[in-house]
């Protein structure tokens, strides 16, 4: 009989012999995680229509090794399968976080070999564009070092398969089978496919190909199949009818404005010349308007596609539209109706202003950065094996290093969104300067020369540089019990008064710096009205009490410069010391500052969670949290926002000190957190 010893020495020995060497073989060659993938008798994965079995083997940054068994793997993407560094598809045999808590739980993922993009950057920049903006479903990414039988292929990145399930496309899930009782009204995830695969249609009016990727083709049932392709067709023939415009029975009725805005500069900022060829846009349940979004596929976006260079070896791309150049011609028209609409035009230069100056160019720029430092290793032992100066797919620009790929991205999106910005200009309409009508949210008064805004110093009105976060330069302007509005600095919630001395008229006892006061909305100093000049959405201040317009004290371009209680004349309109731009920062005034009572108080606590790599608020209710936090690294450079009632991914960010800060019911906020 075997003793206990004997068992001890022998498992010993099997642990030897066995499972330490294998063990050791799983390993990581940079600071990525590592994915081994071994085929069943070590097949070739060759196909893109059909599986192999293989085991699938992770190594995460800690160095804990997960094994994967039954895991399918076959090949993806269109032009992209036929490079050399081959994209894959792999199905697990059931549902995985394959990318930790915050993720979603899928049998599907994608790895994605960003072959055609020597900086393999920009699929993941694109994402983090997404996530900035007011899209809902940005796919997730993490760059790995990727093994198949043995053979290192090189640095990949996994990222969700667009598909209907939490954390990706969230919409309601259909019953299947559906019965007569069954909401067929949604959701639905649909694909404009220049490709036209899969179960697709092409619409009645313009021959968009549309292809229906949820409800699945096997699953999907007539009805359903009838159901959303009236909805699209509705869409089309309301998009393309005389009164497309209206607001009421228009385009705008069936489609989500915000998202809609979103996407569509999203895909103009990147230059995506298969922007229109390859969209994806889903319907909720119960809900008539079309959402648009995800974003999807850009490796050969930002620039990076020679076919849209002209004879004189200029981007098209850089300057122009890809509603006027891109590929996807069926879809282009549906874009290029809504360019006929003012609003469209009004709305898609003001997104793209406030995107701007709420610090998109910043955010991208400290996405690359953070990428850039991450992919170090990983991107020289990969172009070790594919060569960084060959020409693989349509690449504008060959170079012979990473970084001048890099710089020649950054260039291109400063280059581009300059451009962008004068164009959007240009095509917004022109119209006069409507009435001022204030909404929750804190308001910048910038002028129209020096492009400062005013604040209170000192219990002074002058002004400052126009920077993002300062308080004392925000605004909440509310209307009074007379008709006139009152103006509350947001640092200390003082109002703007007009002390000027004596019986004032318009034009006489002019000079008197404008004040802080204690807020009484009854008392006319504190009382203005805003007078629309032009075209340009300026506006005079004009003070009940003393009848003066507020004025930049010379003209001084100054910090400091005083406003002044000013002679109101035939100047108004074209002194600019008399005009200011009126607009809304991204902050919404607090309900206990606007006087309305919430029902209770909301308990929540920040947390990171270091496995994930996830911050988030945690609440009861996390939908009742409704400020956005800003997380800058420790030399105070913004490298995300995010709302609190979302998460916020850090794994593309290196490790450090990194300080969120958020503004709730008036009180600033902030907690400082290593990541290790």
């Amino acid at each position: 009989m075997m003793t206990q010893r004997t068992r001890t020495l022998l498992l010993a020995a099997l642990l030897v012999l066995y499972v330490l060497p294998a063990l050791a073989q799983w390993t990581r060659c940079t600071n990525l995680p590592a994915v081994y993938v071994n085929t069943e008798k070590n097949r070739p994965v060759n196909s893109k229509d059909y599986y192999v079995y293989c085991t699938l083997v992770y190594v995460d940054e800690q160095d804990q090794v997960t094994t994967y068994d039954s895991v399918q793997i076959r090949g993806r993407g269109n032009s992209t399968w036929s490079l050399p560094k081959k994209p894959y598809k792999i199905k697990f045999n059931e549902k995985q976080k394959f990318l930790g808590k915050g993720y979603a739980k899928a049998k599907k993922w994608t790895l994605l070999a960003n072959a055609g993009d020597k900086t393999m950057l920009r699929n993941a920049v694109t994402s983090a564009m997404g996530q900035f903006t007011s899209l809902k479903f940005n796919p997730a990414f993490k760059f790995v070092d990727l093994f198949l039988n043995g053979a290192y292929l090189g640095t990949y990145q996994i990222s969700d398969q667009v598909d209907v399930r939490p954390h990706r496309v969230n919409v309601a899930e259909q019953d299947y089978p559906i019965t007569a009782e069954s909401n067929i009204t949604g959701g639905y995830l649909l694909e404009a496919d220049g490709f036209q695969d899969g179960n697709y249609f092409k619409t009645n009016l313009r021959q968009v190909p549309v292809r229906i990727h949820y409800p699945d083709a096997d699953e999907i049932a007539a009805r359903q199949q009838s159901y959303i392709k009236t909805c699209v067709n509705q869409f089309e023939r309301i998009l393309f009818s005389n009164t497309f415009d209206d607001p009421s029975t228009g385009y705008r009725s069936l489609t989500d404005s915000a998202s809609l805005l979103d996407w569509y500069i999203c895909t103009e900022i990147s230059a995506n010349i298969d922007g229109f060829y390859s969209a994806y846009f889903y319907k909720e349940q119960d809900d008539p308007h079309i959402y648009w979004g995800p974003l999807w596929d850009y490796d050969i976006a930002y620039n990076n596609d020679y076919r849209t260079w002209n004879e004189q070896r200029l981007s098209t791309t850089a300057y122009s539209l890809m509603a006027d150049v891109g590929y996807g011609q069926p879809l282009r028209q549906w874009v290029n109706r809504m360019w006929e609409d003012e609003w469209f035009r009004k709305q898609v230069s003001r997104r793209f202003e406030q995107l701007l100056s709420n610090g998109l160019v910043d955010h991208l720029n400290a996405t690359i950065d953070s990428l850039v430092a991450l992919l170090d290793a990983s991107q020289q032992l990969n172009y070790q094996k594919w060569g960084i100066s060959t020409l693989v797919y349509h690449e504008t620009v060959l170079y012979s290093s990473y970084d001048q790929y890099v710089s020649d991205l950054r260039q291109f999106i400063a280059d581009h969104t300059a451009w962008l910005s004068q164009e959007f200009t240009n095509r917004k309409p022109v119209e006069p300067t409507p009435p001022f009508q204030p909404d929750n949210y804190y308001y910048r008064i910038v002028n129209a020369n020096t492009k400062k805004a005013v604040e209170f110093a000192g219990g002074m009105a002058c002004q400052v540089t126009n920077e993002r976060e300062h308080p004392s330069a925000d605004w909440y302007i509310r209307s009074t019990p007379s008709g006139h509005f009152q103006l509350l600095c947001r640092d200390g919630l003082q109002a703007l008064s007009d002390p000027t001395p004596g019986q004032a008229t318009a034009t006489t006892n002019v000079g008197t710096q404008l004040a802080a006061a204690t807020p009484d909305e009854d008392d006319p100093r504190q009382q203005w009205d805003f007078i629309p000049q032009g075209t340009d959405g300026y506006y005079n201040l004009l003070n009940i009490h003393t009848q003066h317009i507020a004025n930049l004290s010379g003209g001084g371009s100054a910090d400091g410069t005083p406003i002044l209680s000013y002679t109101n004349d035939d100047r108004n309109g074209s002194s600019g010391n008399r005009l200011w731009l009126v607009t809304a920062t991204a902050t919404p005034v607090p309900d206990v500052v606007t006087g309305i009572t919430p029902t209770a108080p909301i308990y929540y606590a920040l947390g990171y969670n270091p496995v994930s790599q996830t911050l988030h608020f945690g609440a009861d209710d996390p939908s009742s949290l409704r400020f956005q936090a800003t997380v800058t690294n420790a030399a105070g450079r913004l490298v995300g926002r995010f709302r609190a009632s979302d998460s916020f991914v850090m794994t593309a960010l290196p490790r450090g000190v990194y300080i969120v800060a958020w503004d709730e019911n008036g009180c600033q906020r902030s907690v400082k957190f290593t990541k290790r």
